[in-house]
This record gives C-alpha cells, sequence and structure tokens, in this order.
C-alpha cells in the first residue's frame, strides 16, 4: 500500500474521502444511557473529528451540536438544559435540538436576531440501547442498519463502550485477522484444556490439543454490506470446517463462533479523529435473554475491559503496558495480558496512532486484510465520484449473523450457509 492510499483510508475528518464515506451511515457515537433522562447534563462528544454537545431536551427529544455557543464561542457543555433547549450560561442564548435559537435574553427587543442564528446540528435516533447520528447530506439520509443486536430485546444484549486511542482501521483490520488468534489470545497448559473442554458440542474439530484455533486457508465474498469471510480447513473426515465472519459498512464486525443457540458478538467503530475511536462491543443471544452467568463473565471475566471508573478509558493501556505480567506469560496466557480486548488494544496501538502500511510485508494468511482496503478504497473513491454505498440506503442487508457451520467438500461455502447466516431476530 503506497502513502496516498493510507491517508485515503484512516483521513476521517470533514472534507476528507473516508470521512465522507462515514457520514452517507448512521453512526453510534454515545451509549443511551449516558443521556438517562429529560433535562439531564449534557455530554461532550467528538465524531469524525467535530466538537459536538449532545443532549436530552424536556420533551425526550435528542440534539447533537456544534458544541460552541454562536456570541462568543463559549462551551455548551456548561449549559443549562432547561424547558427545551440548551441555555448557554455566559449571555443565556438558547438554542433547541435542531440548533436553533430560541432566546437572546441579553439583547435588547428592538435588536433581537436569534432568527438568523443556527448552529451545525444533526438528526439522532435511538435505538439498540445507543444513540446514532447521521452527519451527511440532508437529502441524501440513509437507513438505518438492521443488525439483529439492535433489534433484540434489552435482556437479550450486553452492550459497553471504550474511547480507544489509535486509527479505527487499524483495528478493525484486527477483527478479521483470524490467524492472530492461535497466537495474541492463546492460553498455555492447564487453561488451554480447559478452553478445549468449554468448545466441545460446539466447533471443537477448529482447536487442536492444546485448545487453540487454527485456520488453513481463507474464502471471501464480497456482498452487499461489506464482505463475508470463511476462514476453513479439511477435516479428519475430508469435510470442510468453515468459520463464518461479516464485516459490514461501515465499520461494523460479526466476530465467528457462533453456532445455533449460542451469545453471538459484534464489535463496532466510531472515529473521534484520525487517532481515536469510540468501540462499542456488544453481545447479544437472539433466542434467549443472556444468563446471570453471562452477565457475570461479562463484568468480572476476560471478555470486555476493565475501565477507569467514571470514564470510559480502560484501565490497562499504554502507560502502563497494559498491566502486563511477565511471570503470567511463562504460566498462564500467551501475552502476560488480561483480556481479550486488551490483547487486541496492546498490538493496534502499539502500531503508533495511525499504522503506516507501506512499511508492512503482507502474506499468503493477510488475504482479508487485502480484501477489506479494497472495499474501503472502493468505496471512498466512489463517494468522491458521486457513487454513494449501497449498504447505507439498504438496512435489511444487515440482516446477517456469524456462523461456525460443516460442509461436504464439494457444497460451496456461501451457498451452504445461506440460510444459516440469515438473522431472524
Amino acid at each position: 500500500m503506497n502513502t496516498e492510499e493510507n491517508q485515503l483510508l484512516t483521513r476521517t475528518g470533514p472534507g476528507t474521502a473516508m470521512g465522507e464515506v462515514f457520514r452517507r451511515f448512521w453512526l453510534p457515537i454515545l451509549l443511551a444511557e449516558e443521556l438517562p433522562a429529560p433535562d439531564c447534563a449534557p455530554v461532550r462528544v467528538k465524531v469524525l473529528g467535530e466538537e459536538l454537545i449532545a443532549f436530552r431536551d424536556t420533551d425526550g427529544r435528542i440534539g447533537l451540536l456544534d458544541r460552541f455557543c454562536a456570541h462568543r464561542h463559549t462551551d455548551l457543555f456548561f449549559g443549562r438544559n432547561e424547558e427545551c433547549g440548551l441555555r448557554c450560561v455566559y449571555h443565556g442564548w438558547k438554542y433547541d435540538v435542531d440548533g436553533n435559537c430560541v432566546d437572546q435574553p441579553s439583547e435588547p427587543p428592538e435588536f433581537v436576531f436569534k432568527d438568523d442564528i443556527k448552529l451545525t446540528s444533526y438528526p439522532c435516533r435511538e435505538r439498540g440501547g445507543l444513540i446514532w447520528t447521521y452527519m451527511g447530506p440532508a437529502d441524501l439520509e440513509p437507513e438505518l442498519p438492521e443488525l439483529e443486536w439492535a433489534r433484540v430485546p434489552p435482556a437479550h444484549r450486553y452492550l459497553r463502550k471504550y474511547i480507544v486511542d489509535c486509527n479505527y482501521l487499524q483495528a478493525m483490520e484486527g477483527d478479521i485477522d483470524s490467524t492472530h488468534v492461535p497466537f495474541l489470545h492463546s492460553y498455555l497448559g492447564e487453561q488451554a484444556q480447559r478452553r478445549l473442554r468449554r468448545l466441545q458440542g460446539g466447533s471443537s474439530r477448529l482447536y487442536t490439543e492444546q485448545g487453540l484455533p487454527k485456520w488453513y486457508k481463507i474464502s471471501v465474498k464480497d456482498t452487499d454490506y461489506g464482505l463475508m469471510f470463511g476462514f476453513y480447513r479439511q477435516t479428519e473426515d475430508e469435510n470442510i470446517d468453515w468459520h463464518i465472519t461479516h464485516w459490514l459498512m461501515p465499520a461494523y464486525t460479526l466476530i465467528a463462533g457462533g453456532t445455533p443457540g449460542q451469545t453471538l458478538r459484534c464489535n463496532t467503530r466510531a472515529p473521534i479523529d484520525d487517532e481515536n475511536f469510540a468501540f462499542f462491543r456488544v453481545q447479544w443471544n437472539p433466542e434467549r435473554p443472556l444468563t446471570a452467568e453471562e452477565i457475570a463473565e461479562y463484568e468480572q471475566g476476560t471478555s470486555f475491559e476493565e475501565v477507569i471508573p467514571g470514564t470510559f478509558l480502560p484501565k490497562r493501556n499504554k502507560e502502563n503496558d497494559w498491566l502486563i505480567d511477565r511471570e503470567l506469560q511463562k504460566s498462564w496466557n500467551f501475552t502476560g495480558i488480561r483480556s481479550i480486548p486488551e490483547q487486541d488494544q496492546a498490538i493496534t496501538i502499539s502500531m503508533g496512532p495511525i499504522l503506516d502500511r507501506t512499511k508492512e510485508h503482507l502474506g499468503s494468511s493477510d488475504t482479508a486484510i487485502h480484501a477489506l482496503r479494497r472495499k474501503l478504497l472502493q468505496a471512498a473513491r466512489g463517494v468522491l465520484e458521486g457513487t454513494d454505498p449501497y449498504a447505507a440506503y439498504h438496512g435489511d442487508a444487515y440482516r446477517v449473523r456469524q456462523l461456525d457451520i460443516v460442509l461436504k467438500k464439494d457444497i460451496p461455502w456461501d451457498e451452504g450457509s445461506r440460510e444459516q447466516i440469515k438473522a431472524t431476530a
């Protein structure tokens, strides 16, 4: 990859090609619980390089506005959320959820010009435990993606948010790089045996006696929603084990590991700026509420990260080397770092704020990475030429589900999995 292409993929601010791609979609920006009630405290939001303020007004409507008052550029984070508007505490100018200035109490009646004042504002919707916004042209407003986890009842879903300090793309590429799993996320000794025993009855043939998954080959299918990846190997009885992951425009990954009745996982990312992103990690079960045991594992185990209290910042981070424990690295797991997402972040953040892809030496195991970059470059160049992404205007295309499946070797994987990957919730 050359420097120009790397810049095209990683820059998402106003006026950039990839920024325009993201601005053609509804993007998750906040947990709904961050704006818990009418007239609650406003929340600072930075997304795609824009400094914004979010608030829920007296009627429960959500506003997302330019963060700074049009009068003297005061930070509206300090504003009063009252009577269907956000009022600047400096001189009392007040704005509704559409950015209209509705009051100028510091001006004499004969000089009031509030009807000429309007802050930049973006429409918001609440769905699936998240608040979403659309930041593109008003006449091109897309459909919300019909992601299964956003449609199931709340009791079927567990959702966490983190702020991660690197470019969105290098983290997203890690989602589809299944060849790193036998190394970065592996356990040692008895821990590996326990993991293997937990997998019995599922896709256990994909695992060695050490409990480590190994994917020998990769197949890629271009789809309306993005890409479908099949990681596979031949079994002893000459069938094919398939491990099917989906990447959905612009930044969702349905991580494979799904068999009927199993709880599933989605990673989604919204760029804050070029060197940071908001990371939403979701577990959901389309058929039943999550169990107390599952929730306890998410809150206390290694599927999710611990955060610094009162923030969305991981407790283990680059400032403390993710609290790597060299003794545990010798006896418990491959890295000495506690959780899977922390292991991922240690690696992707260590690449630097924005990975310089001109220095890479990709191999045959990086087929999925090549495919993702080609798809994003195609989308970025398409937007520059006036062609918008198909998926943005076809929300039903997102009704898919990840899957582990064994097929006879003469059955094409996309045909053999067609019915099972359909989301039903």
